[in-house]
């Protein structure tokens, strides 16, 4: 076989790594599709030993609907729930699904609720007429609610001023 000749240096580096990355990727690609193939059950634990089912944190354990109430908040600055699925929904730097709803001019229309005033200032306080970079991307702070058993025990307790 004949075996292809470079004389660049360059083109020998940029052949020598396409062959390399094509290695590696049937020597971590194979094994994982055995596995897939195998399909077993998966087992989990918790850190303090107890087991969990692996469809627990996301997936066919977890129900999310509009039709849900949001969860009430536990503690002062809590920011809420997200009562509804966000599968799917993009956040990018260039576009943010979730102003679609929830940005002050479709929020009457939609009937979402608004976003909170708090999302228009910059870090110093200053008001922007738009949403803040820092407070653009909602699942920094916001997440789907859901009805999935907790991993690990807990003995948390709201606030008294949130009873």
């Amino acid at each position: 076989m004949n075996k292809p000749t470079f004389k660049s240096t360059r083109l020998r580096a940029v052949a020598l790594a396409l062959t390399l990355s094509m290695g590696l990727a049937q020597t971590f690609l194979a094994p994982a599709a055995a596995v897939a193939a195998t399909e077993a059950p998966v087992k989990l634990q918790s850190l303090r030993g107890a087991e969990i089912d692996a469809s627990d944190p996301e997936g066919d354990g977890t129900r999310y609907g509009r039709d849900q109430a949001p969860l009430p908040r536990d503690f002062v600055q809590q920011p809420p729930l997200i009562p509804h699925t966000i599968k799917g929904y993009t956040v990018t730097k260039n576009f943010n699904k979730c102003l679609d709803c929830h940005a002050w001019s479709r929020a009457k229309e939609s009937g979402a609720t608004k976003i909170s005033v708090t999302h228009f200032k910059t870090r110093e306080g200053e008001e922007l007429s738009s949403v803040s970079p820092r407070r653009y991307f909602c699942n920094q702070c916001h997440v789907p609610q859901s009805d999935a058993k907790p991993l690990v025990g807990n003995t948390f307790k709201p606030g008294t001023g949130m009873r």
